[in-house]
């Protein structure tokens, strides 16, 4: 009886070991190791449905891949290139259009010509597009590169990369190579494609009435746009009439996920589209409502005293100026850069961690903003009526809706 009792003892040592190190697991799982968006996506449990097939013979949309890239970064253009072309473009040959500030050599040119069946074009941005323009205090400017190191903001005394943000966020579009295209998809050196995209993402954009498309939805770092949204407002206060009814200020101004953010960006959360991967309509940034608010924001010179990224000063726009259901989340697109990446749960995917926005990075999980865009989608929907199934599936399950 004793050595009976000692073995159910032990035994029940086992079992509830075992049930702990269970529940310690399922709790690392959701609260450390999966962002509040894994976690979300993974409650909703939504069956991933891509668009039908297209046909690749039938006539393709005006659109074109573009790429801003310097002749030393070939190869990881070439990368990029190869699993874009195998996951999308070998099947539609859209063009690519490839931008710098200096001429492109011969070899870049004979070897990304190669990487793919589309034609391609390379085109140099002219000076008055990319240069500091005159307005700015250089000493103001030296100035705001130190502070910007003291507070280690990344890039923050790296000319070039202010030059590029202002690029992107002003200009790209007026370049006369897109003169004669409505769509493009920007596609960067070192970025990754995971799934086989059997329908023509640009028809999808155009036959839906969609202006943009994204994958992956992230905080900003406060510390590079202090004054981007009192710069926002004072232009709607002069502009009010370009704020869409249908707008994203839920998402834009959300107080509660990231406190600090909002505050230290002086109301605006931070949220913004990861712009390394965008789809979109060119006549939006074309647009009187975006020229406008370019224009303002350019004349204030936070493009160089801070260092306001193109991919806030998109989504900021988008927020405000797009209806809400025109702005898109390819959910069924498989990508990755840097450190953050969109996998999806689909046997289309190969390669990837399904539903982690940070497969690698843990500590970097709480940058996600998905459920405050999930958040704002279901509160335009419910307003708008236009609930598709799976919208009204994930509305019901994230909140209530």
């Amino acid at each position: 009886m004793h050595l009976t009792a000692s073995v159910r003892k032990f035994r029940r040592y086992i079992i509830g070991t075992i049930a702990f190190v269970t529940f310690l697991a399922v709790y690392f799982r959701e609260s450390w190791y999966l962002s509040s968006g894994d976690r979300a996506i993974n409650r909703m449990n939504l069956s991933m449905k891509q668009p039908p097939a297209t046909d690749p013979n039938n006539a393709r949309a005006n659109a074109a891949i573009i790429s801003l890239v310097r002749n030393s970064e070939l190869d990881g253009m070439l990368a990029s290139m190869r699993q874009f072309e195998s996951s999308f473009n070998a099947r539609y040959s859209y063009p690519w259009v490839f931008f710098n500030n200096e001429p492109f050599s011969d070899e870049f040119k004979e070897r990304t010509q190669a990487a793919t069946s589309g034609s391609c074009s390379y085109e140099i941005i002219p000076k008055e597009h990319w240069d500091v323009p005159d307005w700015i205090d250089q000493s103001r400017l030296e100035q705001a590169f130190k502070d910007m190191d003291d507070k280690w903001v990344k890039h923050g005394s790296q000319l070039s990369y202010h030059k590029m943000c202002r690029w992107f966020s002003g200009f790209f579009f007026r370049h006369p190579a897109l003169d004669n295209f409505k769509y493009y998809w920007r596609v960067e050196p070192d970025v990754k494609f995971f799934c086989d995209i059997e329908y023509d993402v640009f028809r999808f954009m155009e036959t839906h009435n969609k202006t943009y498309g994204f994958t992956i939805n992230v905080y900003d770092d406060p510390n590079t746009l202090p004054n981007l949204w009192p710069s926002t407002t004072a232009f709607l206060d002069q502009h009010p009439n370009y704020l869409h009814s249908d707008n994203s200020l839920t998402w834009l101004t959300d107080s509660t996920s990231r406190p600090k953010h909002t505050q230290t960006a002086n109301g605006y959360s931070t949220c913004h589209f990861w712009s390394n991967f965008e789809v979109g309509d060119l006549d939006f940034w074309r647009s009187p409502a975006y020229t406008s608010y370019f224009d303002w924001l350019d004349q204030t010179g936070g493009f160089f005293y801070e260092r306001w990224g193109d991919a806030p000063v998109h989504s900021v726009a988008l927020g405000l100026f797009a209806a809400n259901e025109q702005i898109h989340w390819f959910r069924d697109i498989g990508y990755q850069h840097s450190v953050f990446s969109n996998c999806p749960d689909d046997d289309k995917c190969h390669g990837c961690q399904k539903n982690k926005l940070t497969p690698l990075t843990y500590w970097l999980n709480s940058e996600d903003c998905r459920p405050g865009w999930f958040k704002q989608v279901c509160e335009s929907r419910q307003r708008t009526g236009g609930m598709d199934d799976e919208a009204e599936e994930m509305c019901r399950q994230s909140h209530g809706f």
